[in-house]
């Protein structure tokens, strides 16, 4: 059988061992440290604009921070794009908060600008106040309606956290999507456009933000010669030997990337006479996804197979792909949940395939999954 073709490998530089062998030299294996400041400064040049960066053990660590920054608590609302991962929506129930799911609109797939202003509008008729957050994602990559989304949060004085855990280097109007909000999230998990093992990133406004979001997540410590606690803490501090190999990827990033497009450029060229299979690429010039994962929609009646169909005979060749994320508001465990809902989620979840897109990912590789497919 033919060598299995994975999703998105991790896949590191070369460069990784130097940081981590610092790490063990100099007795340096526990959780802050010099790798970890120097990793933090290299994400705040990489993601620009004045930005500080507080790197984290993941990225559902970063996006809980965010939350408890903001001063959610229990009984608040929090609106929620729904099609995503649960990771966006798990820790807003972490605080004891709701959320409150928001559908998409079909050309980013990411949250519906309209419809999140009548979500606004619903919960403070139907609760008699605001929601106290907006969780914005850049599914797969691709960047939302950034502008518009954040003329109703600033309409309505709510502040956006941006979900960009799946979109490392995508850019909107020239600027790196995580810096439109009140907060950014970066995850850095084994299948990320950049890995630390595990690990995240909160990307906060200023250095004062970023020293409250350090001190929550370092079990919240008063500073004192004994351990004094006004408030509650975690122990989300990324260590200094993932924070190293973070290093070494940063040396490479451009690089991740720069491939993530090449896929996507050579099956953009290959499904555009396959009639029935439809690659989602970015609807507007301003938007630079990174492709973190390349996407299809699969018309059965064209194609004469499903998209579980078509994933199952990928399969049976060593070809790893997955569907789409099954909505939030469709999941069991948020069943009780408030959702607004258009279809468009639903409905690219029923058709939606994930394709091997990293940097393990050949030329030759996009051809034998092209094959497959067509």
């Amino acid at each position: 059988m033919d060598n299995r073709i994975y999703l998105c490998l991790a896949h590191m530089s070369g460069n990784e061992m130097k940081y981590i062998q610092e790490a063990f030299d100099t007795n340096w294996v526990v959780p802050l440290g010099p790798n970890v400041n120097e990793f933090e400064k290299d994400l705040e040049e990489f993601a620009g604009e004045g930005k500080h960066v507080v790197a984290l053990s993941a990225g559902t660590a970063a996006i809980h921070l965010s939350l408890v920054l903001l001063g959610v608590k229990s009984g608040d609302e929090v609106l929620c794009q729904s099609f995503t991962f649960a990771a966006s929506a798990n820790p807003i129930t972490y605080l004891g908060a709701t959320p409150v799911f928001v559908d998409s609109e079909e050309h980013t797939w990411n949250m519906d600008p309209n419809l999140l202003e009548e979500a606004i509008k619903d919960r403070i008729a139907k609760t008699g106040r605001k929601p106290k957050a907006i969780m914005l994602v850049y599914l797969y990559g691709m960047p939302a309606y950034i502008d518009e989304v954040m003329e109703v949060a600033k309409r309505y004085e709510i502040p956006v956290v941006e979900d960009s855990a799946e979109a490392f280097g995508s850019r909107y109007k020239g600027r790196m999507v995580g810096t439109f909000g009140r907060f950014g999230i970066m995850s850095f998990n084994g299948n990320k456009m950049i890995t630390t093992s595990g690990g995240g990133a909160l990307i906060c406004p200023d250095e004062e933000t970023k020293k409250r979001a350090m001190f929550y997540a370092t079990q919240a410590r008063e500073p004192m010669p004994y351990y004094l606690h006004k408030d509650i803490g975690y122990n989300y501090r990324m260590s200094n030997i993932c924070a190293g190999i973070g290093r070494g990827q940063m040396t490479i990033a451009h690089d991740h990337v720069a491939h993530h497009r090449h896929t996507k450029d050579l099956y953009q060229e290959a499904f555009a006479q396959v009639d029935g299979i439809c690659l989602h690429v970015a609807p507007e010039d301003y938007m630079e996804p990174n492709y973190w994962l390349n996407t299809i929609t699969v018309d059965a009646k064209k194609t004469g197979r499903d998209y579980e169909q078509l994933r199952l005979h990928l399969e049976s060749l060593n070809i790893e792909s997955r569907p789409l994320w099954k909505p939030m508001h469709t999941q069991p465990v948020f069943k009780d949940a408030p959702a607004y809902v258009n279809g468009v989620s639903e409905r690219l979840f029923a058709k939606g395939l994930c394709l091997p897109s990293g940097p393990y990912v050949t030329d030759e590789d996009i051809a034998r999954i092209v094959k497959a497919l067509c």
